[in-house]
């Protein structure tokens, strides 16, 4: 889901010429969200069945509602990425260590307590969150969103921060006393996620101007193309 919906909404704002059916595809894949429990959240489909199980990875949502939203696409775009970005904080707030676990699932029955299974607590260091909240403070200039990215660094460098140097990602978010580290540090911790937090910090839009530029699913920048027409 990540790569297909961020690169239809990508490529259509990569060329402002595009064509229509990107854009008409990506408005289908985002309608249909729920809101149980007050938290907005995108569950799955299995074998036809809904499963109120929400990957970080769609945490990448979010900035890309926001950006198609900038881009023109209805207003209510940017009202559905602020809602899931609340979301995607809270996944990280409401674990002790205060980082996501890699999946949650959502309570949509009362008396229903699952939440995290054993074998996902863990935390890869990944980017689609602090990336959307680069996104939506650029585009709402809402300092929260600063300091909701400036709570996460700070317990990336808790919990995660090697003493030689470097992070680590770590096996539990629900342990402060024992995350069990990975010994690992995937590579796009630095060239996703840390770029994203130095762009979010920053106050100068001109700073890779979203509307100059359109970042890919790497987080690579590249130009946009005006319109021939």
């Amino acid at each position: 889901m990540k790569t297909h919906d961020e690169d239809m909404m990508k490529t259509q704002a990569h060329y402002e010429d595009s064509d229509s059916w990107l854009l008409e595809d990506y408005v289908q894949a985002i309608e249909g969200k729920s809101s149980p429990n007050g938290l907005t959240f995108v569950g799955e489909l299995s074998h036809g069945q809904f499963s109120p199980k929400m990957d970080h990875l769609v945490c990448f949502l979010p900035g890309t509602l926001a950006l198609g939203a900038h881009h023109g696409l209805p207003a209510d775009h940017m009202d559905l990425a602020k809602q899931l970005m609340e979301t995607c904080y809270q996944m990280y707030i409401q674990m002790e260590t205060g980082l996501s676990p890699e999946i949650v699932h959502f309570n949509m029955h009362e008396g229903s307590i699952r939440d995290i299974d054993l074998a996902d607590r863990h935390n890869l260091l990944r980017p689609e969150t602090v990336e959307s909240l680069f996104y939506l403070y650029r585009f709402t200039k809402d300092h929260k969103y600063q300091d909701w990215g400036w709570n996460i660094l700070q317990n990336f460098n808790k919990y995660t921060k090697v003493s030689s140097g470097g992070y680590t990602s770590i096996n539990n978010v629900r342990d402060p006393d024992y995350t069990s580290p990975r010994d690992k540090m995937e590579s796009f911790f630095l060239g996703e996620t840390l770029k994203y937090l130095y762009l979010l910090f920053s106050d100068d839009p001109s700073l890779i101007s979203l509307d100059e530029y359109v970042f890919n699913t790497e987080a690579h920048p590249l130009p946009i193309w005006p319109s021939t027409a």
